[in-house]
Parts: C-alpha cells; structure tokens; sequence
C-alpha cells in the first residue's frame, strides 16, 4: 500500500484525478458534514479547507434563515457550530452587551455551544444567565476594547477571570474572542474556547473566525436593527399616547397619571407595574409633633427624598397587564437613594427585602424590577413609577430605562398642568373668599337702606313692601339740569338721587327692579369709591346725573330703549369705581397688578370687572329680572361705556362721531333722523361712547362758582400723583402733575379746554340745541380761566419789575400801590406775588390742602375763598 507521501506527489502530478477522484467521492460528504442539520463526521480535520463554492452555499442558508420568522438566536447557533466544526474548538459561547443602571455589562446568551450540540441545551435561560460587567474577564475586555483577541495561554493574560469557570467547571485555556460591533458600539462579544489537537489557535484558525464573524455580524446588527426599531416606535407612541391622555384630564395629579399610564401599558411590555404618589408636605403640623417631643411616638428613621420630605406615599395604584383590566394595590415601597433602579434579581436584592414570596393571592411572583422617580419642572419627586418582569423574561436594560424615563419625565412635567389648574382654583376660592369680604362690608344692610329710603317712618313699613310708587315720592330732588352740583348734598343725599334717576328712567318698574336691591347696589356703589381727592363718588354720581340729563333734558334718550337708557345710567354712576387716583400710565410704570392684569385702559378694565362683579351677587344685582339675552345686552353696553372713558380712545372716536352729526344735521325729517341712529347698533355705540366723553369732563361746563373749585380738586390728585412719580418712580413728573408748576393752572386749563372739551360740547350743541347749555357754559368758564391766564402773564411781567427795584421788599406793603380791579383778579394776584417769593402763603391754602388733607388749612382757604368772592 502507497504511503501518505506517494498519494500526495501523485495527487500533485496528476491535478485532474485529484478532482475527479474528488467531485466523485468526497464533496457529497464535506458538504454534508458542513451544512447537514445533524453533523455526523468521523474526522473533521479533513474538511478543514472549504472552497469558495461552499462558502457560497453556505450564505445562501443564512440567508434563508434570516429571511424567515426565527430568532437571532437560531441562525446565530448554527454559525457557531460551524465555527466550532471548522476550527475544531471544544465550544462557543455568544454574550449580549447591555447597560443597567448605566453600567455595561454582558450576559450569555448562547453558552457551550459545540459543533454538534443541540440548539435548546445552549440557549440560556433569563432565569440563569451568566451577567458580569465588562471590566471583568477577557469577553469584557474585548467588549471594552472593541478589538478581537487570540489568547495562546489565558493564564498568563492580566484580563482573565475565572468567575465562569468557577461556575461551569471548565478549565479554559487559550481563547479566540472577537466583538459584533453595531456602527462604533458593541452589540456582544463571540467567545471561541480551547483549540483540539493544539494547545492554540492557529493564524489560519483566526482568520477562519474572522470570516465566520461577518456572517454572525450580519445576524445580530439585523435582530438588534429590529430590536432598535420596536425601542424607537415604543418609544414614540408612550410620548404621543400619555400626551393626548394628560391633556385630557388636567384636575388632578391621579386622574391624570391613572389615564396617561393606563393608555400606554401595551407599550411598556411588563407583566405589572405600579405608581406611588408621594406625599408633598415637607413639614408636619404642629400638634403632629407633640407625640414625638413627648416621647410617645418614635420619630420617622426611613428614606428621605432630596429635598427632605418623609417617603409617605399617600396613594399606590397597581396595574394589571395579563389581559385584565382590573387595578389593585400592592405592597411595594420604592427606592429612592438611586435615580433609576434597575434589579436583574429582585429576591436577591438587600434592597428588596420586604417582597420575597409572592405578592398577592395569584401566586404571582417579583423577578427583576424598574423603579425611577416622577420629578416635577422644580425638580421635587411627585412620585415614584415601578415596573415588574418584563414580558421576556429578561432584565431590564438601557433601552427599557430609556423608555420609562421618558415617561416619568413627560409625566413629572406634565404635573405643571395639576399644579397650574390647582393654583387657579384655589385663586379663585380665595377671590370667592375676598369678594364675599368686601361685599360684607360695603353692602348697605337693612339699618342701612333704612336710613336712606326712610319707609319705616313715612310708610310704616319695610322697603321690599313699598310700591314704587310710594318710594318715587322719597326723593324729591331736582335733577334734570346740566348746572346741578353734589357740593350741597351729603354721600347718602347722592345715593337717593342716584335712586330717584332709576325711577325717573321708568326701569324700576318696567324691569322689575326690587327698590330694596336698587339700594343696596347704589350704597355698594358709593362705598365701591376710595375716598381721594377728585375720582371719589361725588365725581362717579356726576357722570351718571349727567348722563340722565343727556338723555332726558338733552333728548338723546329717543335714540335709545329702555333697556339700553338703564345700562348707559347705571355705568355712568360705576365709571371710576375704586379709582385709585392715579392714571394708567402711572399703573403701567408702577408695574401694578392692574397693570400687570390688563394690557390696556387698566383702569377702566378694573372698573369694568369691579361693575360685573356686583352683578354676580343676586343681593346686589339690578339686572336679575333681565332675560339671558338682555343681561348680555347690559354687560356690553356696560363694556362699551366704561372703555370709552379713557381719554386715549377720545381722539379715535370724535371724527366717526363728527361724521353721524353732519349726517344728521343733513336729514329735515325728524323721524329720518331718528331712524338713522337707531336702527344702526355701531352709530349708537358711538354717541354712546362720546355721551360717556361728555359726562366724565361735565365738570368744565359747571357755573363757575363750582369748576373752578373741582379744577382745583383735579389739579390737587394730579399733583398728588406728581409726588409720587417723584418720590417713588424717581422721575421727574410733567408740568400739570407738578405742583412746581401750580401757577400755570389757568394756561393749562385753557390748554384742555381748547385741545379736548371744546370739541365734545361743540358737536354735542349742533347735535342736539337742548345740550347747548352745556357748551354756554365751557365758554363762559374758557373766559374765566384766560383772565386768570391773562392777569397772571401782566402781573407776573410787573412784578419782576418791582423785583429788581425792591431787591426782596416787603411784598405785601408793596401790593397797595398796585390796582385790583375784580375778586379774581385779587386771588390771583395775592397768589402770584407770594409764589413769586417763594413764600407761598397763599399757595400753601389754596392749592395744596387736598395733598396734605389739613383740615385747618382748608378751613382757612374757605373763608379766604368766599370773601374774595364776596367782594
């Protein structure tokens, strides 16, 4: 018989026998031995060459295999067994690369496999998988490293471990490792033991494992591209499905997470998972503490949350996700010394000390766990989100935190929302709480509506059993004059005018207007006003009187009905109510609440709301007989009237009003006239609006007896405002809010006249002849205050020249030399010389006592006063 080196030259001589020889007898078996589902060879180191043809046919099986519904797992077994075949290592094991708890580490996978080894003995079970982290052992290294290693002897190698050995009892002894990378990150580490027949891997050896290593390369990336995708997608749909649930429900924090948790279950892949909310006291009550101090009750030694809150959970919802829909509570405390707890093996634990058996009556157990914290936007923990076993049965990894985290996150933000809607309502209690307050003390009581209608003495009886028509001949005061002034009348003689202009009006009947309510909201009016200088309730009932005059002595009221005459009245008497004396620019500079609340007209947006809310009391409420519409009605013209009073929606308002009196004045017919008004809504909201005008500066058109009182009272709250703009704005006020500058009150006076009232008066006159009155007397007052202008600029000339004469002479010895010809021209005099000396006696009377509210002082300017005027 040849022996083995005459086989081979003769194979060698002879090529093509050799292939013949071969295609006949041996490729049916290699391939069969290579690729057969059950390997079956006697001598794999003959086979240990595989052509290219193979190879080939060998892809092409992958290929089906991926290709197909099988796990990672599968293709990846058959890959190793033929690394094991081809290479002849005793076994190969895959580890999958995961993080927990932000630490990487491996666990197995696939373990022992060998070159005939059968698919369910290698594949490891969750329950007893092998984990370490990747600084440990050669596989962790090469996980760390990223590069494969080839290990001739593991003994001598710094990085080996033999934690598995140790459990497996196996000796290893050289070692081929390489990692599946996925971009720059691995993915698991292939693990190739201890070479047959040699003491090492062989070159050739490795790059056999290198080339096998592509194909298990392509099935992880695939499974674990796969893998990534459902993440991503679970991912996505926890965030969309817990936003539109939150949203949903924004009036508790439980209703809220209950909904946002619940929607998304089928996502979260976990057989249960649990939500503690946390209680958010951070300090006991007082006589909670008692029990302590005393020694009776020991003091709380648990947990503690970072911002020093005892973990006191007040409610634990349980869900149930194995196809009921059921909610339980379980026992279960959650960790909260780590920001994310992620336990492989609950019942082995220290932590988890407290759940060892099963946790209810089902027998159900507790295996790994996800616990993490829900933080609010303060970043305080609300609550506490743990999850059980995934569905798997693997631990939880990196992805699976991710996941939750977002959750938690989204949800901890999400409590803004709670927390929002919470703080509004209890705004809203407490605004409840207030308005109940100030309605108790400026609500006229029974003794109070009493003294004003007076019924029990005239009548015999009380207000709620009078006919109107016995309170109607109560107040008898005349009112229907463009002259009348408020100085001869007390507060509570005003409230009664207010009242009589309601039943003159005929709304008290017609409307079912209880007298007793009308009193009571006229008395809640009138204490409505701060007592300051000028915007009080005496200058709040002038516009309403004026606004009844326009529309009975004036006979604007054929333009209007009922309905609408009772609003434009009643908003009228409410226009300034809580006026704080004070303008909206100094609001807006100030930086005031008010300011703050209402972006513009800031006062007369809080007068509007203050008016709507006595409607919202039935005990105040006049317009609690109007049907829902009327009442809608009277809010808008209310609205209407009260905005039109800011003088800085005046000059927006008069070229509209300018063009419907020239329209007006152009109809003969008086029924033409009418019509044309009435019957068009945005031409009555403008003579509204510039009625509202004409009655809030109704003041210039007074005899002027009494203009020129209220001028002063309106220059005093200015000058008052001025002061304050000095001391506590730190600005320097303008002249007419300046009291540096009272002297030049008739020029300025003069000023507004022209700029703003002439115009009002004027059209008011052409519109209607019965308002004439009106603009008769601006121009009668206009002539006043230019004389008071005129002698202050003559006088002012002729006392610099006695200035420079006298050098700081006795001013008042001086003064009867000088010619008086009438009472104002005396006043005024008097007071431009002393201002002029600055010693400002009669400055100091005169002009400043609202400021500094000196009774005596005003007393003094009283009698000095009249008797100028007495002359």
């Amino acid at each position: 018989m040849a022996d083995k080196d005459t086989v081979e030259k003769f194979l060698d001589n002879n090529p093509q026998v050799a292939k013949e020889y071969y295609e006949k007898k041996v490729k049916a078996d290699v391939i069969t031995a290579a690729f057969g589902t059950e390997v079956q060879v006697k001598d794999p180191a003959s086979y240990k060459d595989v052509t290219t043809i193979q190879e080939a046919e060998f892809m092409f099986e992958l290929i089906k295999e991926l290709q197909g519904a099988n796990k990672m797992e599968k293709a990846l077994h058959k890959v190793l067994q033929r690394i094991a075949l081809l290479i002849q290592a005793d076994r190969c094991s895959y580890w999958g690369f995961r993080s927990r708890n932000g630490t990487p580490e491996l666990s197995s996978i696939l373990f022992d496999v060998t070159h005939n080894s059968a698919y369910d003995k290698n594949i490891v079970n969750p329950n007893v998988e092998i984990v370490f982290p990747t600084d440990m052992g050669l596989v962790g290294w090469t996980a760390h490293s990223k590069k494969p290693q080839n290990i001739i002897d593991v003994k001598k190698d710094s990085h080996f471990s033999d934690f598995v050995d140790k459990q497996t009892k196996y000796t290893t002894k050289c070692m081929l490792t390489s990692p599946v990378m996925s971009g720059k990150e691995p993915i698991g580490v292939i693990m190739v033991l201890n070479k047959q027949g040699a003491s090492e891997f062989s070159k050739g050896d490795q790059e056999l494992f290198n080339k096998y290593m592509n194909f298990a390369t392509v099935i992880c990336l695939q499974a674990h591209t796969a893998y990534m995708w459902d993440v991503e997608s679970r991912r996505s749909q926890v965030l969309l499905w817990s936003a539109s649930k939150v949203f949903e429900e924004l009036t508790d924090i439980e209703r809220q997470f209950h909904k946002a948790l619940y929607t998304v279950r089928t996502y979260i892949k976990c057989e249960r998972y649990s939500v503690g909310l946390l209680d958010m006291t951070k300090e006991k009550e007082f006589f909670d503490e008692w029990a302590i101090k005393l020694g009776e009750q020991e003091a709380y030694k648990g947990p503690k949350t970072p911002d020093g809150r005892e973990i006191s959970f007040y409610k634990i919802i349980d869900y149930l996700l194995e196809g009921k829909e059921e909610i339980k509570v379980i026992p279960f405390i959650c960790i909260l010394e780590l920001p994310i707890c992620n336990m492989m093996n609950a019942a082995g634990d220290d932590y988890f000390t407290f759940q060892k058996g099963p946790a209810d009556e089902t027998g159900w157990t507790i295996k790994n766990v996800l616990s993490l914290p829900i933080v609010n936007k303060k970043e305080e923990i609300v609550g506490v989100a743990t999850f059980f076993n995934r569905l798997d049965g693997y631990p939880f990894d990196e992805n699976d935190e991710q996941i939750t985290e977002a959750l938690t996150q989204f949800l901890g933000w999400s409590t803004l929302c709670s927390d929002t809607y919470d703080k509004l309502n209890r705004t809203e209690w407490g605004k409840e709480i207030s308005q109940e307050m100030l309605m108790y003390q400026t609500t006229a009581t029974l003794t109070d509506v009493q003294t004003i209608l007076n019924t029990q003495e005239k009548f015999g009886s009380a207000p709620e059993d009078c006919e109107p028509k016995e309170m109607y001949k109560l107040l008898n005061v005349e009112l229907l004059e463009f002259r009348f002034s408020d100085f001869p009348l007390s507060e509570f003689e005003l409230i009664k005018c207010g009242i009589r202009c309601f039943f003159e009006l005929g709304v008290v009947e017609k409307f079912k207007v209880p007298p007793e309510i009308l009193t009571r909201w006229m008395y809640t009016v009138c204490r409505g006003y701060r007592d300051i200088t000028y915007h009080n309730w005496r200058h709040g009932f002038n516009v309403g009187q004026t606004m009844f005059t326009l529309l009975l002595t004036g006979k604007l009221k054929k333009y209007y009905s009922d309905l609408e005459a009772f609003a434009m009245v009643a908003a009228g008497f409410c226009h300034d109510i809580d006026h704080r004396g004070t303008n909206n620019l100094y609001q807006t500079k100030s930086l005031s609440p008010l300011a703050k609340l209402h972006s513009s007209s800031v006062m007369e947006r809080h007068h509007l709301e203050y008016s709507k809310t006595l409607m919202e009391n039935e005990n105040l409420n006049i317009f609690q007989n109007l049907q829902k519409r009327q009442f809608e009605t009277v809010q808008h013209l209310f609205e209407v009237c009260i905005i039109a009073t800011d003088l800085a929606l005046y000059f927006k308002k008069r070229t509209m009003f300018q063009k419907i009196v020239d329209a007006v004045e152009g109809i003969p017919e008086e029924k033409e006239k009418i019509s044309y008004v009435s019957n068009n809504a945005t031409r009555k909201e403008i003579i509204m609006a510039m009625m509202m005008t004409a009655c809030d500066l109704s003041a210039i058109t007074k005899p002027w007896e009494v203009q020129s009182k209220v001028a002063l009272m309106v220059a005093a709250e200015f000058w008052e405002q001025g002061d304050l703009e000095r001391t506590v704005l730190d600005q320097q006020p303008i002249p007419m809010m300046d009291r540096a500058h009272a002297e030049e009150l008739p020029k300025m006076q003069c000023g507004f006249i022209d700029f703003v009232c002439s115009f009002v008066y004027k059209e008011f006159s052409r519109f209607h002849i019965e308002i004439n009155p009106m603009f008769e007397g601006l121009t009668i007052n206009r002539g006043e205050w230019r004389a008071l202008a005129d002698v202050y600029e003559a006088k002012m000339k002729a006392i610099e020249d006695e200035k420079k004469r006298l050098e700081g002479g006795d001013a008042e010895r001086e003064c009867k030399h000088l010619e008086i010809k009438s009472p104002l021209t005396c006043m005024y005099f008097i007071m431009n010389i002393y201002t002029d000396y600055n010693v400002r006696i009669f400055s100091s009377l005169s002009l400043t006592f609202y400021a500094s509210r000196n009774i005596r002082l005003q007393i003094q300017f009283e009698r000095l006063y009249l008797s100028i005027f007495r002359i």
